[in-house]
C-alpha cells in the first residue's frame, strides 16, 4: 500500500474521488485510495450511492459533445508553461534556460498530460456532479431533476423575464392565432410565445427578427412543431423595437433581410 492509501482521507477529499469514481475518470493510485477510504469509512457508502445515481442522471439528460479540436494542443502549450516558466527572476536566480528546440514545442510526458487531465476532469464535473446532487440532497426527485437538465432555453428565459422586476410584455392578435412578446432590460432577453402558428413546409422556417425604426436585424429562427411555439430572440433588443417574425427558406433569410411580408408584428413601446 502506498502513502496515499496509507492516508486518512477528509470527507471532502473523498467527496472528490466518489464524484470521479462515478464518473469512471480516476487514476489507478486515486481508484486505490477511494476503495481504501471506503472500507475505512463505510459511512460514506451513502454518498457513493448519490453519486452513481446523479451520474445517471446526467447521462440521461445531455447530449454527447465533442471536445474542441484544439483541446490537446492549448492543453500541452499550458503543460509547457507551466513546467517552464521563464522570467527575469529564475534567471538571475541561475535557473538555467529552457533548451531552444528550434520552436517545436516538446510534449511533456504521457503521464503528466493524464494528471493534468484528471485534475481539470475532477474539478469541473466534481462540481457538476456535487450540485445536481445536491438538488436530490434536499428532496427533489430524479425525475424532477432530469426534467429541469432538459429544459429548454426559451423556457428558461421567460422564466428569469416573468421573475424581473422590470417585467414586461406587449400582445397582438394575428391571422389564425394571437402572439406575445416578453422582455425584460434587466435580464437581457427577449421570448415570444405564439398560438395559431402555420404548418410550413419542410423548407421554409419561422425567422425572428427586431424592426428598429425601419431596419429589420435578424434574431435567429425557430421551427413549430405545432400550432403553439415558444422562441428566444438572439442579440439584444432596443427600446421601442418592433418583434416581428416572417417565414424564409430554411436556415433563414440568405441576405439578412425579410423576404416576406411579417406574419407577426409586436410593437414594444
Amino acid at each position: 500500500m502506498n502513502d496515499r492509501e496509507e492516508q486518512d482521507i477528509e470527507a471532502d477529499e473523498f467527496a472528490e474521488l466518489s464524484a470521479g469514481h462515478a464518473l469512471n475518470a480516476l487514476s489507478p493510485e486515486d481508484e486505490r485510495a477511494y476503495q481504501h477510504a471506503l472500507v475505512t469509512h463505510p459511512e460514506w457508502e451513502a454518498a457513493v450511492a448519490l453519486d452513481a445515481a446523479t451520474v445517471d442522471i446526467l447521462a440521461d439528460g445531455i447530449a454527447p459533445v465533442a471536445p474542441p479540436v484544439d483541446l490537446r494542443s492549448r492543453l500541452l502549450r499550458t503543460i509547457d508553461a507551466d513546467l517552464h516558466p521563464q522570467s527575469v527572476d529564475d534567471a538571475d536566480a541561475g535557473t538555467p534556460p529552457v533548451p531552444d528546440t528550434g520552436g517545436v514545442p516538446v510534449a511533456p510526458p504521457t503521464e503528466v498530460v493524464q494528471a493534468v487531465q484528471r485534475r481539470a476532469w475532477t474539478r469541473g464535473l466534481f462540481a457538476l456532479v456535487a450540485s445536481v446532487a445536491l438538488l436530490i440532497g434536499i428532496g427533489w426527485g430524479a425525475g424532477a431533476v432530469t426534467s429541469l437538465w432538459r429544459t429548454p432555453a426559451a423556457v428558461t428565459a421567460l422564466e428569469r423575464i416573468q421573475a424581473a422586476p422590470d417585467a414586461s410584455s406587449a400582445h397582438v392578435d394575428f391571422p389564425g392565432g394571437e402572439a406575445t412578446a416578453h422582455w425584460s432590460q434587466s435580464v437581457g432577453k427577449v421570448v415570444l410565445v405564439a398560438d395559431g402558428l402555420p404548418e410550413l413546409p419542410a423548407d421554409r422556417t419561422f425567422e425572428l427578427w427586431y424592426v428598429r425604426g425601419s431596419t429589420p436585424i435578424a434574431a435567429g429562427t425557430f421551427d413549430a412543431s405545432s400550432a403553439k411555439a415558444m422562441a428566444q430572440l438572439t442579440g439584444t433588443m432596443h427600446p421601442g423595437d418592433t418583434i416581428a417574425v416572417t417565414v424564409e427558406q430554411s436556415g433563414g433569410s440568405p441576405d439578412g433581410t425579410p423576404t416576406t411580408k411579417p406574419l407577426i408584428a409586436i410593437p414594444t413601446t
